[in-house]
């Protein structure tokens, strides 16, 4: 009896190596491994992995706002960043510390991007739009200097308002575009007092950045400054002696009558209809 236990136990031994070396050299030759019996184990895994390839994304799930922008999304600029530079390097007779304000530049540069990123859309209101491209232009004109700090006048730059070194939004721009394209198409003959050419002879940079809540009043003081400064303008009934703006854009000043018109509106001397009328020659000299 002990001798067939012996020999029941060695075949047992002998069929579970034969079984091992058979997996091992499958294995090796890389042919399929022998079944084992795992049909349970088999089914399950397989369910579970049907399942999470047949996973759905709910239909109700929402994208993050941070890479799908809402249409009209874009809020209307503020300029605080400009009134603080204006208040610190601009005096209140529109000079300015361009020596002072280069080692600052980065603060100016910051400011354009700014503006860059939030262009006007058309359904932004007139107001909105002035104060922007107002605000756009005399920023642009002050980096324009600052490049070739230090120049005597704005005119020893070559080409200075053809240059196209700022880009709003997708499109580069340079000074004329804003001015004549832009600007000058919104029909307010008054922002020829706000906007600034770097001279001496031009309307007085205001070191206060335009805003679109106080547009009107503001356009308003700079063409009544400007009109007043004896340096710019002479003024009498019968005789006056004007800065070349008025020569230069007499059209845009005709919109609603004739210049003498339209100079009454904002002179502090009643202009006769009959006054002899010259024009001053203009100082390019830097509005330093």
């Amino acid at each position: 009896m002990k001798h067939l236990q012996f020999i029941l136990i060695l075949f047992f031994i002998t069929a579970c190596s034969s079984t091992k070396h058979n997996v091992i050299k499958a294995q090796k030759e890389g042919a399929e491994a022998p079944k084992t019996n795992t049909t349970i184990a088999s089914k399950v895994w397989h369910k579970t992995t049907k399942q999470k390839d047949t996973i759905k994304t709910p239909k109700n799930v929402i994208s993050s706002p941070a890479t799908t922008p809402i249409k009209g999304s874009i809020k209307k600029p503020h300029h605080k960043d400009f009134n603080t530079l204006l208040q610190k390097y601009v005096s209140k007779n529109g000079l300015v510390n361009y020596k002072a304000l280069k080692t600052k530049r980065a603060h100016l540069l910051s400011y354009i991007t700014y503006l860059g990123q939030n262009t006007p859309e058309n359904s932004w209101s007139k107001e909105d739009k002035l104060a922007y491209w107002i605000n756009a232009y005399n920023a642009l004109t002050i980096d324009l200097i600052l490049r070739h700090y230090p120049v005597k006048s704005i005119k020893d730059i070559k080409k200075p308002w053809e240059r196209r070194f700022w880009k709003l939004g997708n499109k580069w721009y340079n000074l004329n575009d804003i001015e004549h394209n832009i600007l000058r198409k919104l029909n307010e003959p008054r922002i020829h007092f706000a906007i600034v050419c770097a001279s001496f002879s031009c309307p007085k940079l205001s070191n206060i950045a335009y805003t679109a809540s106080n547009i009107d009043a503001q356009l308003t003081t700079a063409t009544k400054d400007f009109l007043a400064d004896a340096k710019r303008n002479y003024i009498s009934k019968n005789s006056i002696e004007l800065s070349k703006i008025f020569q230069w854009f007499i059209k845009d000043f005709k919109q609603s009558g004739n210049l003498i018109d339209f100079l009454n509106q904002y002179s502090h001397v009643k202009i006769s209809a009959k006054a002899r009328k010259t024009y001053k020659d203009y100082n390019w000299s830097l509005n330093e």
